[in-house]
């Protein structure tokens, strides 16, 4: 399916920042100036949103660490996750495209499939918590996130520059559903190699507050952004061993132990984006 974008009426830096991902160029420095409040980096992330050639699959969930959470008042930031950029993991390694001169990372994460839509607010009127938000959950996968953008200094300015990018992701790749995911959640853990060399360790605890706890921020958030989560969505809830960055020709593997291994190479990414 073809599509036409019209980006007139966004503004420079989303503008920017599509048309570098659209062409897998590389930004040398932020396209603007940079956003002082989450909010703002959401309004040119939904501008970015509406001119790129791609439905939203799920949403990316990550850590504001301190002090920067209470400098600008939230612990996580999201960004889309487009479909076009969802890949199961099967027996050999997952090619993913990184911009040669920009920013690439993996990180081994837990992935929640929403069953069906929350309403926007639980009953209550309360906002939404961890405790309220697992009747939602279909299931948990292992998965990882490909963090990634054109500017390589995506996330040494702050979490509203990191926000403004998509939230820096560059794609998902799906394994296998946990079994009994309800039940063994907390203990879940993971690590993580990238060319045979242990680079971190951890597990769904190492989440503040746990996988269903970033579900619960994302519905709060996107209920401020008059968006709301789609049955089948796909929610990677934020990095479970820290992000890791990688290089071209690099290969990682995230081990969940009894709940699988995922594999995965770095390669040049080519040609635009349709």
């Amino acid at each position: 399916m073809s599509h036409t974008l019209d980006i007139s009426t966004v503004s420079p830096i989303a503008e920017a920042f599509v048309a570098a991902r659209r062409t897998w160029r590389a930004l040398p420095a932020y396209p603007g100036a940079a956003p002082a409040t989450l909010d703002a980096a959401y309004r040119i992330q939904d501008e970015a949103i509406s001119a790129w050639p791609d439905r939203i699959a799920g949403w990316k969930l990550g850590r504001v660490p301190p002090p920067l959470d209470v400098r600008f008042g939230a612990g996580r930031l999201a960004g889309p996750i487009f479909s076009r950029n969802v890949w199961l993991a099967g027996p050999e390694p997952t090619a993913f495209g990184v911009i040669g001169g920009g920013f690439a990372a993996v990180e081994a994460e837990y992935v929640l499939e929403i069953a069906e839509p929350p309403p926007v607010r639980p009953g209550s009127g309360e906002p939404w918590r961890a405790d309220s938000v697992a009747a939602y959950v279909s299931a948990v996968h292992i998965g990882i996130e490909i963090a990634g953008s054109p500017f390589a200094g995506i996330n040494d300015h702050g979490p509203a520059v990191t926000a403004s990018d998509f939230g820096n992701n560059a794609g998902l790749i799906l394994g296998a559903a946990v079994v009994n995911w309800r039940e063994r959640l907390d203990g879940l853990a993971c690590r993580v190699e990238i060319d045979g060399a242990e680079v971190g360790e951890g597990g769904a605890s190492s989440i503040p507050g746990g996988p269903l706890d970033s579900l619960a921020f994302l519905l709060n958030l996107l209920e401020t952004r008059g968006r709301r989560l789609d049955a089948g969505q796909l929610i990677s809830t934020g990095a479970a061993t820290g992000v890791h960055r990688i290089e071209m020709g690099q290969s990682a593997v995230a081990d969940f132990g009894d709940d699988g291994r995922i594999a995965c190479v770095a390669v040049p990414a080519v040609g635009a984006v349709a």
